[in-house]
């Protein structure tokens, strides 16, 4: 079996002009239009314009909206070279969207191409890849976080009609998106898993009310941000509005997580290497103590051990991309390599954004650098797409099936047991032993 850890030539050479492009067009959109909502809503006319020739350009090198599979209309480039994309595309908030890979429209649109009629793909998912809407992916509940078992807001089907009755919470970008899809519990009776469905809601349907707009750490004063805290009153869909079979859900809502949660992986791995891009410059160009930072040897253990992390971070992350190739399903030994990445990815995060941070002493505490805003994504990443504990449960889990139970009453690794069986075992070479003594 040949292993192979290069990426192909001619791919390498697009990666490098992404990466070019990324630096040199896309960046300074990050330092101009800094608002929450400014890379993702369509109707900021600001942004929009600025992104629109930059769009246009990526369209024409055929890199506009790559995270489809030829199946579903797109360039079928597998989750490895994704992966390896979003690792560039990490280093600015402006570049998923100007690629046309901004979350939560990736994963919304893999749904819709999936599960959606001829009419809903007309009326929603061309224009979705098009880049001329947002959407918005609607599941967490204020009572119940992510636990899908401790959902209220259910959905009753009255004749034509699903009634939507109930609150969710943490709705991101629900205020500027043309449609969201809601998670909603159809059928009560069931375990959540069997009775749970997904319904596409327009914005402006009469019964959807946003209380109110939620931002993420302190940028923004309370009621506004890109979140929203949602309340369905009565609010009344059409019944072919249903993505998939009811109670068919959380099978829908799966086709969206797995790749989606690798390219989150590598963006972060985008965002740990700017980190540590950020390090090196600063040990490099600050002088104490008569000599350059880099020359005291805890600031080389800072960079070499978050050097470390993020190359076993990422090594990790493609690996879990290549099995998602391999297997063109979610099995579980990729369920399980997904959730192991999520689960390391806060941690990561954490400790290499820590020790920038720190080696730049009060300027990086600032606004002056973007080290607090790389600090402020350490919770939201052990948070967003399932709690870290939630991930760490699944990988146990998986790794437990593996292995059994001791037979007897001594763990099957217990020394005396096991040398008084290699003795029996070994009994006539022993003898031989004994009798040349």
């Amino acid at each position: 079996m040949a292993w192979d850890f290069e990426t192909d030539p001619e791919f390498q050479r697009r990666l490098d002009w992404i990466e070019r492009f990324v630096r040199e067009e896309v960046e300074p959109l990050d330092l101009v239009f800094r608002g929450p909502s400014d890379p993702f809503d369509p109707a900021r006319h600001g942004p929009a314009h600025a992104m629109a020739p930059l769009k246009r350009i990526v369209q024409a090198e055929g890199l506009w909206a790559c995270h489809l599979g030829e199946d579903l209309g797109g360039k079928g480039l597998g989750q490895v070279k994704l992966g390896l994309m979003n690792e560039v595309l990490g280093r600015s908030r402006f570049a998923p969207t100007v690629f046309g890979c901004q979350a939560p429209d990736t994963g919304n649109a893999e749904i819709l191409a999936r599960f959606g009629t001829p009419a809903q793909k007309k009326r929603y998912l061309e224009p979705l890849l098009a880049g001329e809407i947002a959407s918005c992916y609607s599941m967490t509940e204020p009572q119940a976080g992510s636990d899908p078992a401790e959902f209220t807001c259910r959905a009753e089907l009255v004749g034509d009609h699903w009634v939507i009755s109930g609150e969710k919470w943490f709705a991101s970008h629900a205020d500027f998106a043309r449609f969201l899809l809601v998670v909603v519990v159809t059928d009560p009776s069931v375990p959540i898993h069997q009775g749970a469905s997904i319904l596409l809601v327009d914005r402006d349907t009469p019964g959807l009310e946003i209380v109110r707009n939620v931002a993420s750490g302190l940028r923004e004063e309370i009621g506004r941000g890109v979140h929203g805290y949602l309340r369905f009153t009565d609010c009344r869909v059409p019944k072919e509005n249903i993505l998939g079979r009811p109670g068919q859900g959380f099978e829908v809502a799966q086709s969206r997580l797995g790749g989606g949660r690798i390219h989150h992986a590598m963006r972060t791995v985008g965002q740990l290497k700017r980190a540590l891009d950020m390090m090196c410059e600063r040990a490099l160009s600050r002088r104490t103590k008569g000599e350059p930072l880099a020359a005291k040897q805890l600031t080389q253990e800072k960079i070499a051990d978050s050097w470390i992390q993020i190359t076993q971070f990422r090594l990790h992350v493609l690996y879990t991309a290549w099995l998602i190739d391999k297997h063109q399903a979610y099995t579980r030994e990729v369920r399980r390599e997904i959730a192991a990445v999520k689960a390391a990815m806060p941690a990561v995060l954490r400790d290499v954004v820590y020790r920038a941070l720190h080696l730049h002493g009060s300027l990086g505490m600032s606004n002056e650098t973007p080290l607090m805003a790389l600090w402020q994504l350490v919770p939201e990443m052990g948070i967003v797409d399932g709690p870290t504990e939630v991930h760490k449960f699944t990988v146990a889990k998986e790794v437990l099936r593996e292995r059994e139970a001791a037979p007897g009453l001594w763990p099957t690794y217990h020394l005396p047991e096991r040398i008084a069986a290699a003795e029996r075992r070994l009994a006539a070479s022993l003898e031989l032993e004994v009798g040349n003594l």
